[in-house]
């Protein structure tokens, strides 16, 4: 059974073309998934650090926010989640202080030049190690479905 691609966004994004190949895929973007241990545990646990965080990923990446920012401060010893809802897809980002851990992801439809996760990290919350992974998103040209592995 062939299944069709889908021609266009239902919502237009500026910058995105309607059709962006990476390597096999017909691209819908890509995803960063980063954690950042070794953290300083106050500055995980203060909002205001973590919103400044996600707003400079957002202006350096001329990215789109809609609606408004939603964000929870969790009682000691938690941490912080922010979400963002993107005109791309979307930024979250979740602070362990009790483990000295930051985990962020982002997913976004359209390219742009990658971010220094890594510097920015050690720089705000004295990250000693971040590992970064980077997931291009799609579907195959011929709208076969993919499969790397047992899905539950």
């Amino acid at each position: 059974m062939s299944q069709t691609v889908p021609q266009k966004q239902q919502i237009p994004v500026p910058g995105y073309p309607e059709k962006t190949f990476c390597g096999e895929l017909l691209s819908t973007g890509s995803e960063w998934v980063v954690d950042a241990t070794g953290c300083d545990p106050e500055r995980l646990a203060q909002q205001p650090v973590l919103q400044s965080l996600c707003d400079a990923i957002i202006a350096d990446n001329r990215l789109n926010v809609i609606g408004s920012p939603q964000w929870h401060t969790f009682p000691s010893p938690g941490g912080v989640t922010g979400l963002y809802l993107l005109s791309e897809s979307h930024l979250a980002c979740h602070s362990f202080p009790e483990h000295q851990l930051l985990t962020v992801n982002l997913y976004c439809c359209r390219d742009h030049a990658d971010w220094d996760w890594t510097s920015q990290l050690e720089r705000r919350f004295g990250a000693t190690d971040v590992v970064l992974r980077k997931m291009d998103r799609g579907i195959p040209p011929s709208g076969d479905s993919v499969s790397s592995g047992d899905v539950a």
